[in-house]
C-alpha cells in the first residue's frame, strides 16, 4: 500500500504541535527563536493526512502570551484545542475566558522553561481542573519523574510529553501510565531509546495512555518529524491500537468527543 494511502488510513487528532507566528510576541529561550509555522503552513504540511483536529501547545518561546493561541484557535476552528502556559497569579475569569476560546490544559515546561515553576504544579493542576475541567501537561525528562511521582499520581489529570525523552526513568513513566497518567507519542527524534519497544510497553501498561502527535515544527529536535513516525506507530501497534493512539485517546482526554472522527478539518 503506498504511503500516501497509509497516511489517510487512520483519523488523526494531533495531540502536540506548535504554531509560530511572528505577528505575535516571541521570547528568546537561551537565545533560541524558532522559524515560523503558521496555521496555513501547518495544514499544508498535514494535507496528506486524515486530520480531524489537534492540540496547539505553547512553547517556551511563547511564555505567557495568549494572543498567538487565541488567533490560532480562531483560525483553525472548533476541532482544535489549546495548551497554554499561565502564571500562578492568573485569575479565575482569565481561565474561564480561555476555556471559552478552546483552551483545555496548562503546560509546565521543566525542560526548557517559559512556564510557571513546578512548585505551583499541584495547586494549579487542582485549580484549573476544578474550575474548567483542564488537565496539566509536563515537558520533563523521565529521569526527574521519580521525584514527582507522588504528586503526579494524585493529580486529577495530567500528561507527559515526548515519551519522557530518556531511557533512564522509563520504568517510572510506565508506572505512571499504569496509574492513569497520559503519555504523548511525540518527538521520536528526541528520545534516546528504541521507540517501538517503548510504544508496546506503554500500550500494554495502559491502552488509554498513548496519544500521538507530530510535534511540528520539531523545534530544536535532533531529527524533525517525518511521515515515517506516523507509519511506525501503525506498524508497531496494529490497527486497533493505532486507532486509539492516533485519535480516540486524545479525543477523550481533550474532551472534544469521538464524533470528531467524522468531521474533517478545513480552512
Amino acid at each position: 500500500m503506498p504511503d500516501s494511502i497509509r497516511l489517510k488510513r487512520f483519523p488523526l487528532f494531533d495531540s502536540h504541535f506548535h504554531i509560530i507566528d511572528r505577528r505575535f510576541p516571541l521570547t528568546p529561550n537561551n537565545g533560541y527563536l524558532p522559524d515560523d509555522l503558521t496555521c496555513q503552513d501547518y495544514l499544508a504540511q498535514l494535507s496528506g493526512y486524515d486530520l480531524r483536529g489537534g492540540a496547539i501547545v505553547s512553547g517556551s518561546f511563547q511564555a505567557f502570551d495568549q494572543s498567538y493561541l487565541l488567533d490560532a484557535l480562531h483560525t483553525l476552528g472548533p476541532l482544535f484545542v489549546g495548551v497554554t502556559q499561565l502564571p500562578a497569579a492568573v485569575t479565575d475569569q482569565e481561565i474561564l475566558d480561555l476555556d471559552g476560546a478552546g483552551v483545555r490544559a496548562v503546560r509546565f515546561n521543566l525542560k526548557r522553561g517559559g512556564s510557571e515553576d513546578v512548585r505551583h504544579l499541584d495547586a494549579m493542576a487542582r485549580r484549573v481542573h476544578e474550575l474548567a475541567g483542564w488537565h496539566v501537561e509536563l515537558y520533563v525528562d523521565a529521569r526527574e519523574l521519580e521525584g514527582l511521582f507522588d504528586t503526579l499520581v494524585t493529580l486529577p489529570a495530567c500528561s507527559i510529553d515526548h515519551l519522557g525523552l530518556a531511557k533512564e526513568g522509563f520504568g517510572t513513566l510506565l508506572q505512571l501510565a499504569e496509574r492513569g497518567v497520559r503519555v504523548k507519542a511525540t518527538g521520536f527524534g528526541r528520545v534516546d531509546f528504541a521507540v517501538p519497544t517503548a510504544l508496546k510497553a506503554l500500550y500494554t501498561a495502559n491502552p488509554q495512555a498513548l496519544m500521538f502527535g507530530t510535534d511540528l515544527p520539531s523545534t530544536r529536535a535532533p531529527r524533525p518529524y517525518s511521515d515515517e513516525d506516523f507509519l511506525l506507530v501503525a506498524e508497531t501497534l496494529g490497527e486497533e491500537a493505532a486507532r486509539a493512539v492516533f485519535f480516540n485517546n486524545a479525543a477523550e482526554f481533550y474532551r472534544v468527543g469521538l464524533n470528531h472522527s467524522r468531521t474533517k478539518v478545513s480552512l
